[in-house]
């Protein structure tokens, strides 16, 4: 997916403040931050969104999930708390045609409504 730019950054063809990145997952700072830590965590490999998750196999998912709380841990939001958002398609606003989550933290972020 060359013309992707999660995949250009995971690849580290464009530069972008990473955080944590292991041989799976790349987790970078968001260029248009809506909290004082908000980090955008990806999978490596290129999909569209957790519609595209039965291209896993069942522990990639866990790892998913155990490496956004090793970036919490990372970026100093695990004990105070933090929220971790996905957008799906047009309706969701996905700005971004590769599966990501939003980790936000380091502030009271409020209530959703």
């Amino acid at each position: 997916m060359d013309e992707c730019i999660f995949c250009r950054i995971a690849d580290g063809r464009i530069p972008a403040g990473k955080v944590l990145e292991n041989d799976q997952f790349v987790a970078f700072r968001d260029v248009n931050p809506k909290a004082p830590q908000h980090i955008l965590v990806i999978p490596r490999e290129h999909l569209v969104s957790i519609d595209d998750l039965s291209a896993w196999q069942h522990c990639e998912g866990h790892a998913f999930l155990q490496f956004i709380a090793e970036v919490a841990r990372e970026v100093g939001v695990a004990e105070t708390g933090y929220r971790v958002i996905t957008n799906i398609g047009h309706d969701g606003a996905q700005e971004v045609q590769h599966m990501h989550f939003h980790l936000l933290g380091g502030e009271y972020l409020g209530d959703l409504r």
